[in-house]
Order: structure tokens, then sequence, then C-alpha cells
């Protein structure tokens, strides 16, 4: 009887030991991200089971689920916002102390806190860091990496008067996203990273001096022609890797996507004090049965899980204690331009809705017409107060 009493405390404590990790990973970054499940594992003797399922599904499922009381897995990586709504409703657990948010970019947990209180954990992401350019062709030319505004600009101008140049920086388009992309980090870059928080709180308008004053940045450049005409992102990125453009702001993904990220250099405008950064959030559900399990495995994912994920490639950590060299080369250059920047979030994704759309268009405009800003200012006005 004692050794039958035995077998079912020992039974116990496996199901006790397992968790469920749910995340938006399949192929690919699926795999990539099992390395990191695997070494929890092996240090902490806790098994993991790993569900993928699409963020925009869970959107739908989980509300009910969290309301019913219930938890389909233990630790769930979400959108921000969301994890922020449902820590207002009393659905997720205080993560508050088992983090230090000084050991994160800065910017990082703001999404994921209620007052004071940390609910998430900032794992990795992809960040949209500014102008890439191929080392060959600088080096081909004698360009050289801009340290001021100034320099920016006579590079531009260099640029231009290259042979067989279209333009000197490719116009990423499709719905709109990669002419917002650029044109954000213009108002980070002028306006001071707080003016991403301010417009898509609504506490800036759009016509404000500061707006106007970054925009204007902008416009300048369009009206010199130095951005080359909208085209599909994908063929833009062909045409810039052979030769057409010379520079094109696109997001770190751009180091899969070309024939030889060795070749690949990126720098932020000059003065440029904060990036925005695509971060995957995380959480743990009040009424999963393992919470004390579940909080062992979130620090891990959010410290020396980081270290694992950046190794596979394709990710940039929040973490500050992930070295430079645990970076692969391609990614490294990336990370060098986060040293000391302010982590934000993506503007029209923030907002969403009707302002979304209306950006993209408004930008479309610009780039065909720079002198009708006034008129594309108002409008983003008026959108933002639907």
């Amino acid at each position: 009887m004692r050794k039958f009493a035995l077998l079912i405390a020992m039974i116990s404590v496996v199901v006790l030991a397992k968790l469920v990790v749910i995340g938006p990973w399949s192929g690919a970054e699926q795999e990539k991200f099992m390395p990191v499940l695997k070494a929890f594992e092996e240090k902490y003797g806790i098994k993991v089971e790993y569900r993928a399922y699409r963020s925009e599904d869970l959107s739908k499922i989980l509300p009910a689920q969290l309301n019913a009381k219930r938890a389909p897995g233990d630790v769930i990586f979400m959108w921000a916002w969301f994890i922020q709504d449902q820590a207002k409703k009393g659905n997720v657990v205080d993560l508050t102390g088992i983090i230090n948010e000084e050991d994160y970019v800065p910017g990082a947990l703001d999404a994921v806190k209620v007052g004071n209180k940390i609910y998430g954990i900032a794992y990795t992401g992809k960040v949209k860091p500014g102008f890439w350019y191929r080392k060959s062709f600088f080096e081909k030319h004698g360009l050289k990496v801009p340290r001021t505004w100034y320099e920016f600009k006579a590079l531009l101008e260099n640029i231009k008067h290259i042979p067989g140049i279209k333009a000197p920086i490719a116009s990423g388009d499709g719905v709109g996203w990669p002419l917002s992309d650029v044109t954000e980090h213009f108002l980070i870059t002028f306006g001071g990273p707080y003016v991403q928080k301010d417009l898509i709180e609504g506490n800036l308008k759009w016509e404000s001096n500061t707006v106007r004053y970054a925009m204007g940045k902008l416009v300048e450049l369009l009206k010199k022609g130095y951005f080359g005409e909208p085209t599909e992102w994908t063929m833009a990125l062909k045409q810039w890797w052979n030769g057409d453009y010379a520079l094109y702001f696109m997001g770190s993904w751009i180091t899969g996507m070309v024939d030889d990220p060795k070749d690949l250099g990126v720098f932020t405008l000059p003065g440029a004090k904060g990036v925005v950064f695509g971060i995957d959030y995380a959480f743990i559900p009040k009424y999963s049965k393992h919470i004390e399990e579940a909080k062992k495995l979130i620090k891990f994912l959010a410290t020396e899980g980081q270290i694992i994920q950046v190794k596979q490639g394709g990710h940039m950590a929040t973490y500050k204690n992930v070295s430079l060299n645990d970076y692969p080369p391609v990614d490294r250059e990336v990370a060098k331009l986060l040293r000391g920047m302010k982590a934000l979030p993506d503007l029209d994704d923030s907002v969403g809705g009707i302002f979304q759309k209306t950006f993209w268009d408004q930008l479309k405009l610009l780039w065909v017409d720079p002198d009708r800003l006034d008129e594309v200012l108002k409008v983003l006005d008026e959108k933002m107060e639907e």
C-alpha cells in the first residue's frame, strides 16, 4: 500500500510539473524557439508542451476562457494591449519583483504595466532600426555612414549623382506600411521618443509645431527627389539590392531576405534616441494550475532564454545582459544600434482602425505631392478624433 501511495505521489508531481506554452510561432520560427524550452526543461526538470496559435485567433478565444476562470496555457504569448486589458480585469498574474525593469531596454515593459505593477514579460522581437545599405556599394563609391543631419543630406546628394541610381532611397510600398515606418522614424528622431506615445494616446495633435517640424524634415527630402517612387516593398527590395537605390528603410527581417547578409550595413537617422520595436510579450493567466512553475519559466524566458533565442538568428533581445557576441554577425549590426535606444510601439498598428488606413493613404499622397503637408496633417487630426 505504501508503494502504491508513493507511486501516486510521483505521478502527481509529474503532472504538476508539466507546463503548456502558447505562442505565435510555427514552422521555421517554432524550430528556433524549441531550443529555449528544451534548455529550461534540462535546467529545472519541468516538462513543457508548446502549442502554436495565431494571436488573432487567441484574441477571440481567450477572453471567454479567462472570464470563465479557465487557462488554456500556463505561459501565453500575446499582444501587450491584450495583457494590459486582462490585467485590469484581474485575470493576469502580477510579475512585479520576478523581473527587474532596469534590466531591459528602456520602455520595453511600459506596454504591460498597470500603474507600477508589471503583468507581462518582454521577450525578444523585431525592430525597425533605420536605413540599410550594401557595404560593397558604399566601399565602391567611397561613401560613409553619416554622423549628423547635414552629413546625411550630403550623402543623399552624392548618391543622387551616381550613374544608374534612380534615387538615393527606395520607397517600399504595398498597403502603405513601409512608408509609415520611415515616417515614424523621422517623427521619433526630430520630435523625440515621447512624440510616438503622445500621438498614439491622442495627447499631441498632428498639426502641432513639434510634429510639423519633424514631418518638415521628411518633406525636405521628398522635395529634393531623394526618395524613389513608392514601389511594392519586395520589388523595391530587389531593386535596392541590385543597385537602383542605395538606401532602404526596413525592419530587421530584411537580414533573411537578401543573398548575402554579410554585405548588409544599417544606420539610424543621426540623433535618433528611439526605435520601433515589435516585442513579443508573454503572461501567466491567473487560473493556471502551475503558477509557481510558470513563474520559473517566464523568468527564464525573460532572461537567459533570450540569449538562447538570439543565437538562433532573426531576433533582437530586450534583456540588456544579452551580449553582442551572442548574436550572429548579421544581427549584431542591428543590436549595436539598440544600445541606449528607447523601445517604442508601432504608431499606426497601435492606433489601428480607420486611422491606420487613412495614415497610409495620406503618406502616399505626401510622397507624390510634398507641398500638401498641411492638408495631410489636418486629415490625420480629424481621423484621430473619430
